[in-house]
């Protein structure tokens, strides 16, 4: 499953812009996807011959409003894009980046509230698990409302103040989002042309948030199709199986295992082979950064 981040911020801010910059998508879709920028992706599939070439990508949501319930909406997501408005001259960024984290925060107390009022209800049966959860909810909601903002979490609350927060700032300091949008809507010889063969501004972007959630990035690379995969980095290669499709990890039988830099340099499968920089390893390898695997199951 694609890794998910939110978009939020403050009315105008240009929430949406970024939205459509990043997935070249238009805003009212409300969820897209961000592709990864990464140079070896084209190297590998240029050396395979590859007909399809698929960067990795990052499942990205935007929500219209910074109100709690439609914050909520963002419970499940890894990361939080945070759009601050630094062109309209009459607002200062720091500052709506700590009204936006008070939102969260709000938004957090809310959620607690509902779930307390809910299950205080439940725990008139007299269930002590039930009983013990109020009593946690209530402590947590005393120290929400005295003011502190780091707290312990229950993970089944799915809170929003915790999760990594990127501010992307939508003016001449930071990203310019407008003109990022409509680059976006353009083919991509035409955009390269126009930033003079240079990287979007987003690109970066995209870098801070996979360093942010310590992503890896690793590799198939075949004729009909040469693709990027992302991983948290220290999972395994029955973790990239299930990336993959679940199938290939339920049949997993082990993982043929070169570096990109050995494949691009010595110009086939068969030749890294040759030279003896394969091999072959199990369900518990811990995939590295810029590994090309083949993954050998049977369903």
């Amino acid at each position: 499953m694609a890794l998910e981040v939110g978009i939020v911020g403050l009315q105008s801010s240009g929430k949406s812009l970024l939205f459509e910059a990043l997935t070249g998508s238009p805003a009212q879709n409300e969820v897209g996807m961000a592709a990864i920028p990464d140079p070896r992706l084209q190297q590998l599939a240029d050396v395979v011959r590859a007909k399809k070439v698929t960067p990795a990508g990052i499942r990205v949501s935007e929500v219209r409003g910074t109100g709690p319930a439609l914050l909520g909406n963002l419970r499940q997501v890894d990361a939080l894009l945070v759009v601050l408005d630094g062109f309209s001259g009459t607002r200062v960024p720091a500052d709506d980046l700590e009204t936006l984290k008070l939102e969260l925060l709000v938004a957090d107390r809310d959620h607690v509230e509902r779930r307390l009022e809910r299950v205080g209800k439940q725990a008139k049966s007299g269930d002590a698990k039930l009983k013990k959860e109020v009593e946690e909810l209530e402590a947590l909601l005393a120290r929400l409302d005295a003011g502190e903002t780091t707290v312990d979490w229950p993970g089944e609350l799915e809170p929003l103040t915790p999760k990594p927060l990127i501010a992307i700032e939508n003016g001449p300091n930071g990203v310019d989002l407008k003109l990022e949008a409509e680059l976006a809507e353009l083919p991509e010889e035409e955009a390269a042309e126009f930033r003079g063969g240079g990287e979007s501004a987003l690109g970066e972007v995209v870098r801070r948030l996979a360093e942010t959630l310590d992503l890896i990035t690793f590799f198939t690379a075949g004729e009909k199709e040469t693709r990027a995969w992302t991983l948290r980095r220290g999972e395994t290669a029955l973790d990239a199986a299930g990336t993959i499709h679940t199938d290939i990890a339920r049949g997993f039988i082990r993982c043929e295992v070169i570096r990109w830099d050995d494949l691009v340099a010595l110009g086939s499968h068969a030749e890294v082979s040759r030279a003896g920089k394969q091999r072959l390893e199990g369900k518990t390898y811990e995939v590295q950064d810029g590994d090309v695997l083949n993954i050998r199951f049977n369903v």
